[in-house]
């Protein structure tokens, strides 16, 4: 699932979502840092370099998204629906479900609450998230399956590259140990032809199990709510050996674009929808500055001088 990526810049040893050691550990000496990448801010840099720059070292604000917040609402259904027992995984209990996502999601995003004009377009909002619940049974029967992980946390760290991590909404093993790994899109599939962006996050997935587990999963599988169709592709080891070099070079451009300052926009019909436009040099407007020790805390990095 996309969700917002932590702090890029995270202890050897912690969690993805940038969690360590307790607090009360004050005594223990300080775990190395090393940068991390996941693949939507991967996908953010390819997208456009400056948009990546404001969401990883500057961290602004973005307004929520009625789209992402439906997201996250319908993963945590889908995650929880498998804790109910083989047999009572129906779509009424998945619509049943519902509220206590809601509750999560509002204590977690207090602010989505602002998508609302008043209480009836919250509902319907609300019906518009069960109505993608209720394609995803026309597309997989819960109850003949028993996910071996959900929500899974995934890492691993390139030899003088960074830390891969992201979350895998659901990881099915097979008796003889085959891997499915499964992402829920809650929009519509791609066109045929277009399904690049989507696969270059399977295989990503795909890469860090690989390197992990020491299995090359059998399937990558994207289920798509919004048009109720599914995408599968299977990887090939020499698929995992080109996302390597094509994630190394990435990396090379950003440590680049860290030391120089150069993130440079790049537009297309995406930037309709950035919530950064009217800072963008492309559209007129005008760069803010750096945070101060935004760069270094998010790549480990010190920017070179820039020229008086």
């Amino acid at each position: 699932m996309t969700t917002t990526d932590p702090q890029l810049l995270v202890p050897a040893s912690a969690s993805v979502d940038g969690v360590g050691a307790d607090a009360g550990d004050v005594e223990a000496p300080a775990e190395p840092r090393v940068p991390g990448l996941s693949p939507s801010r991967a996908n953010d840099f390819q997208q456009c370099p400056l948009l990546f720059r404001f969401r990883v070292v500057d961290k602004r604000p973005e307004p929520p998204s009625s789209a992402a917040a439906r997201g996250t609402l319908v993963h945590t259904v889908l995650e929880r629906l498998y804790d109910l027992p083989l047999g009572e995984r129906t779509p009424a209990a998945a619509h049943a479900l519902v509220p206590a996502a809601w509750d999560a999601l509002l204590e977690r995003s207090p602010e989505v609450t602002s998508l609302f004009a008043d209480e009836q377009e919250r509902e319907a909002w609300l019906g518009s998230a069960r109505l993608l619940l209720d394609t995803y049974f026309t597309l997989e029967d819960p109850n003949r399956l028993q996910p071996g992980e959900r929500e899974l946390a995934v890492r691993t760290l390139l030899d003088d590259g960074p830390q891969l991590r992201g979350i895998v909404d659901r990881l099915d093993v097979a008796p003889d140990g085959a891997l499915r790994v499964v992402d829920y899109k809650t929009g519509k599939s791609p066109r045929p032809g277009y399904e690049g962006t989507a696969l270059f996050q399977m295989r990503f997935y795909a890469y860090v199990l690989w390197r992990e587990r020491g299995v090359l999963p059998k399937m990558l599988q994207l289920v798509y709510l919004g048009d109720g169709q599914v995408l599968r592709h299977t990887p090939s080891e020499s698929e995992m050996h080109t996302l390597e070099l094509r994630l190394r070079s990435l990396w090379e451009q950003i440590e680049q674009a860290a030391r120089t300052g150069e993130w440079r926009p790049r537009t297309s019909r995406l930037c309709d929808w950035c919530a950064h436009r009217d800072v963008c040099p492309a559209f007129g407007g005008t760069l803010p500055e750096i945070p101060e020790g935004a760069v270094e805390r998010a790549f480990g990095i010190t920017p070179l001088p820039t020229a008086s």
